[in-house]
């Protein structure tokens, strides 16, 4: 365990309480998770892809992007405000506003709900960055179970190889700067993404994330996602010939999904406050 203070495995919920939604819904919800450079967001991508060739209803979301919280992520991020503690209460209040606006009511209507990061990203950066493990466990306790958490596991070198070709500079916080870990920024990036991989460690063990090898060619790791992906989807929504916000608007949910984000297709909702 890597000296942390958990020694026993418990799904999400559990150790502080069951979620009232846990189990009570027709949709899925499927998340990613990885430290940066990954290609978590690739793999994603393409398993919604497919899952839409299938005709299934399929909704995007990722971390940090509440139009509530963003505003002001952004504007502490700018002036270096940020503690470890502030950064993980605005991460907190962006995810809650994202779960109780977007997510249960896309799992609700029976969709798949596609989450690039979820709860573990906090569990992960907050605890590198000194936040009481405990005590994020106890504030994100609302979160309803995935479906299936999928942990794109990278060496520490791959993972910075990847992130630094063909960029500029990394950001203060991105790079942990703010921690003083080291005296220049790609030293405190490479430490702090080695703190991450610990972290995500424990947390694959304590919460039985799968793991799935990120050097392995696209196709083949792609290939594993579908093989985990595919038992979930008996009684999941499906609406062949229509687009995503068709499907949604034919259950009332018009509004909330109708924007997709740049990098996906026209056939992938991002969920957004309406």
């Amino acid at each position: 365990m890597n000296g942390h203070e958990f020694n026993t495995s418990f799904p999400m919920g559990e150790r502080f309480g069951d979620h009232p939604y846990d189990g009570e819904y027709p949709g899925r919800l499927i998340i990613v998770e990885g430290i940066d450079g990954s290609g978590k967001s690739t793999q994603l991508d393409l398993c919604g892809k497919w899952l839409r060739n299938m005709g299934f209803v399929t909704v995007f979301t990722e971390w940090n992007s509440s139009p509530i919280v963003r505003r002001t992520t952004k504007r502490g991020k700018d002036g270096r405000l940020l503690t470890p503690m502030s950064f993980s209460l605005i991460h907190a209040a962006d995810f809650a506003n994202r779960v109780y606006t977007q997510i249960l009511p896309a799992l609700k209507a029976g969709t798949i709900v596609l989450a690039d990061r979820y709860v573990y990203t906090a569990f992960a950066r907050d605890a590198a960055r000194g936040v009481n493990r405990d005590w994020l466990r106890r504030i994100y306790s609302f979160a309803v179970q995935p479906s299936l958490a999928l942990y794109f596991k990278v060496p520490l070198e791959e993972s910075i190889h990847r992130i630094t070709t063909g960029r500029e500079e990394i950001g203060f916080y991105e790079s942990g700067a703010d921690m003083g870990l080291a005296s220049n920024r790609a030293d405190s990036f490479r430490a702090f993404q080695g703190k991450l991989l610990d972290e995500y460690d424990s947390l694959t063990e304590e919460f039985g994330l799968v793991t799935i090898d990120a050097t392995k060619p696209i196709p083949n790791q792609q290939q594993l996602v579908r093989q985990y992906v595919e038992p979930l989807l008996e009684g999941v929504m499906k609406a062949p010939g229509q687009t995503v916000t068709e499907a949604l608007s034919s259950l009332g949910l018009t509004g909330r999904y109708i924007r997709p984000p740049g990098h996906h297709d026209r056939d992938t909702a991002e969920v957004v406050d309406g």
